[in-house]
């Protein structure tokens, strides 16, 4: 019956697209949550009225973070190519993606981080400060816990932003859904691969909102 519906479909490729697909998004995301939140920390920290307060480092990277997170995913794929090539030593294939994936995604969830981090009651902060606290410990004990639901939002609505670019990515020859679903399907007009390959893409989006949300609705308190 599924042969009949789909003769164009082979499993094996589908599902070898698929797990290149989850390879970029989970490597992808990790780098993204790691260097997003030391990203959004430094934003918040150096505005104003905070513990490293300093105009300088707060212009330069929000500039860096507006100016990555402003470039269309398409247009950051060939930008990067020269240092994809360098750091990888191809631009084709899964690996040769993770570098525009993360650079497209870390300041796109900075951002979401440092929003995060505003939405903190700065009472909070004021009596951790007036017990005489470590920045280190601030950071860690106070505003991280405290926005954590936050970063687990933001972080779910940029993995899934990330599938999206994963998908991009494919057109340029970096593997996955995407790169099936435009070689196998859209090239040689089997409209059948590309449905499949949009399907599988849907149902990853649909698991990753079910955990964020899930995780999201344990950890928030209040």
């Amino acid at each position: 019956m599924l042969e009949q519906l789909f003769p164009n479909v082979v499993a094996d490729k589908m599902s070898q697209a698929m797990m290149e697909t989850i390879y970029m998004t989970t490597i992808s995301v990790v780098a993204t949550f790691i260097l997003g939140i030391l990203l959004g920390l430094l934003l918040f920290l150096t505005s104003k009225g905070q513990l490293w307060e300093n105009k300088w480092i707060n212009v330069i990277v929000s500039a860096f973070v507006n100016i990555f997170r402003s470039i269309p995913f398409i247009i950051l794929i060939i930008l990067l190519i020269p240092f994809t090539k360098v750091l990888v030593g191809t631009m084709l294939g899964a690996e040769a993606a993770l570098p525009a994936l993360i650079v497209g995604a870390a300041p796109f969830y900075a951002r979401m981080v440092e929003i995060g981090l505003r939405e903190i009651d700065k009472g909070v902060i004021e009596a951790a400060k007036s017990m005489g606290a470590k920045t280190s410990t601030i950071i860690f004990k106070v505003l991280l816990p405290e926005s954590m639901p936050a970063l687990i939002s933001g972080i779910t609505v940029t993995t899934i932003a990330l599938v999206g670019y994963t998908a991009m990515a494919g057109v340029v020859g970096a593997g996955g859904l995407g790169n099936l679903a435009y070689l196998e399907g859209f090239q040689r007009n089997n409209s059948d691969v590309t449905f499949v390959a949009t399907v599988l893409i849907l149902v990853i989006v649909f698991i990753v909102q079910f955990i964020g949300d899930f995780i999201t609705s344990k950890i928030d308190k209040r």
